[in-house]
């Protein structure tokens, strides 16, 4: 199999995963329902939200839209430097790597674009795929779905400590999604063997 046909089956193989994940999720949870997988260690923990990867928040309608957008701008960045990649045969872990970064900002995309014109809220019940009566936003302005959350370590700060003394500390707190997975590892496995994959590029 060719770099380019690996990589194309890398990026389906993440959104597959990502968007059936997302949609069971929608439409079997409500908001703030969670299911334990390792105990206390790994939840399935239902959030939306309206910002960048881990929950992180753009402010308001417009902030959502320009970051909508910026996503948009930036997946074909990655497509066109994606595509160079494999013309010039470059090292497969990068081509690989750059394919997961994509794949998982294409899989937020599509919630920011489709889930508030296909879904229902998800407020106080499960949402409902192509709603009666429309969905909950406009195209653009969905909400990303969120569900993974491992707080391996939950304790509290001690009491004389100079940082928030007797205050809660949880890690890791974020919840992501696979999209997000994707996006990190993707970034992570080139920062860490960049001299590897870089080094025919040279």
């Amino acid at each position: 199999m060719s770099p380019g046909k690996k990589s194309a089956l890398l990026i389906f193989l993440i959104l597959l995963a990502d968007q059936v994940l997302k949609i069971w999720v929608k439409t079997h949870l409500e908001i703030g329902q969670e299911i334990h997988l390792l105990g206390n260690l790994g939840v399935l923990h239902f959030i939306e939200n309206n910002g960048m990867a881990f929950g992180m928040e753009m402010g308001g309608k417009p902030g959502k839209l320009i970051l909508s957008i910026f996503r948009i701008i930036a997946v074909i960045g990655i497509g066109w430097f994606l595509s160079s990649l494999i013309s010039k045969k470059a090292s497969l872990g990068l081509i690989l790597s750059v394919s997961a970064i994509m794949a998982g900002a294409i899989g937020n995309i599509i919630d920011s674009a489709f889930y508030g014109v296909i879904f229902s809220e998800s407020f106080n019940q499960p949402a409902i795929l192509f709603p009666p009566g429309g969905g909950y936003s406009s195209f653009l302005h969905g909400r990303v779905v969120d569900m993974f959350y491992f707080p391996i370590i939950n304790t509290h700060w001690p009491q004389w400590s100079p940082i928030k003394p007797g205050e809660s500390f949880v890690f890791f707190r974020p919840v992501f999604n696979l999209a997000d997975s994707a996006i990190t590892c993707g970034v992570m496995a080139i920062v860490l063997f960049q001299k590897r994959m870089f080094r025919d590029l040279s």
